[in-house]
């Protein structure tokens, strides 16, 4: 069997012995975000998440401990408590680590709650519509407008002391006033998506519906639910320190917000506040560096700049730190141009955009239009 010159023994075309193969193009990976704020703030979260978790094992005494019954005033910082005492002469250090872990709980626990409610309302509401929207939309509208703070208030006064102290329950309860922002935002991604071809597609050839909001709609909308879920999870720590500090969380749970309750009166708020508000700008900074990674236009602008300072430009160079938003530039059209009884329109192309200046052998149409005759 005589086998062609022109073809390998798999039958493929042989390569040109002249020519150099090309070089198989690298494999693409997904970039991860790799900017200042993400950096920051996982490094700041992942210090929290292990104080949450081996916290109250490292603590150095027990919180509740007094190590002095005739003092009246907090002590400062010492060898023995590296943050001084509190009024009660408890070791502020101990009570901090010990306090982390039902913060940041009851924080995580509402966040997926309200991510979770805000999926199933949200994307339900988008793609389903009709009916099911008008009734879903209407009440999301009604969690969003209702004053949260107060509601919760009123709830958590109902509650029994034994469950004031129950981190997942705390959570659910204010997964409650926390989803319909994110809700409001997933229906209207959703009823981006929903025309889509790849959706169409698949409800042409039958695929069921929860099928298709689970495999072809909510993948699309994972960076906008891991936006949701950390602001959600911001906002969590905020009202559950409020409600401990008003004191409507047991008393004897340990939280941050417990310890901004007990030192209102000695005025010792500094630590458990900057852990209130280091914990924020941890999930504030991760929040803002993924709107920048799913963004098109900031993530351009962070390219555009960071490549710019790569080749050195300078001055007008350089594109700006901050594009102005909403204004899309305009190309002045060309004036009509009137010559042997036929309109031209398109003297800008033949002129290779040139719309200032006539085309080659025709009247200047400035002066037509003042009323002078060429000459």
């Amino acid at each position: 069997m005589a086998v062609s010159t022109d073809t390998d023994l798999r039958g493929e075309p042989a390569a040109d012995p002249g020519l150099i193969p090309a070089p198989e193009a690298p494999a693409r990976r997904r970039r991860l975000p790799r900017s200042p704020k993400v950096l920051i703030g996982l490094g700041t979260l992942a210090v929290f998440l292990v104080i949450a978790v081996i916290g109250p094992w490292i603590a150095p005494y027990n919180p509740a401990r007094s190590f002095s019954t005739t003092v009246s005033f907090p002590q400062p910082p010492s060898a023995g408590h590296w943050l001084g005492t509190t009024q009660l002469q408890q070791d502020v250090l101990s009570q901090l680590l010990a306090g982390g872990r039902s913060t940041i709980l009851v924080a995580f626990v509402a966040g997926l709650a309200a991510t979770a409610l805000s999926v199933l309302i949200g994307v339900t509401a988008g793609y389903a519509g009709g009916l099911a929207d008008d009734l879903l939309s209407m009440l999301a509208n009604f969690f969003l407008v209702m004053p949260a703070l107060p509601l919760l208030i009123v709830v958590f006064g109902f509650l029994p002391a034994s469950q004031g102290g129950d981190d997942a329950l705390i959570g659910l309860i204010i997964a409650l006033t926390g989803w319909a922002y994110g809700a409001r935002v997933l229906r209207a991604q959703t009823l981006s998506l929903r025309s889509r071809d790849y959706v169409e597609s698949a409800r042409i050839i039958g695929e069921r519906r929860w099928r298709i909001i689970g495999f072809e709609i909510v993948p699309n909308l994972i960076p906008i639910l891991a936006s949701s879920f950390l602001f959600t999870v911001l906002y969590a720590v905020g009202t559950y320190t409020a409600l401990a500090f008003l004191g409507l969380v047991n008393p004897n749970h340990w939280s941050w917000g417990g310890m901004l309750f007990y030192a209102q009166v000695a005025g010792a708020e500094i630590p458990p506040g900057l852990a209130v508000a280091f914990l924020g700008t941890s999930l504030a900074l991760l929040n803002f560096g993924i709107d920048e990674f799913i963004n098109p236009r900031l993530r351009a602008a962070g390219l555009s700049r960071r490549r710019a300072r790569r080749d050195g430009l300078t001055g007008a160079a350089r594109p700006p730190r901050r594009f102005v938003l909403g204004v899309t530039p305009v190309v002045r059209s060309a004036p009509v141009l009137v010559a042997n009884g036929a309109a031209s329109r398109h003297s800008s192309e033949r002129d290779g955009g040139r719309a200032d200046l006539p085309a080659a052998g025709q009247p200047d149409a400035g002066r037509h239009r003042r009323g002078r005759r060429p000459l």
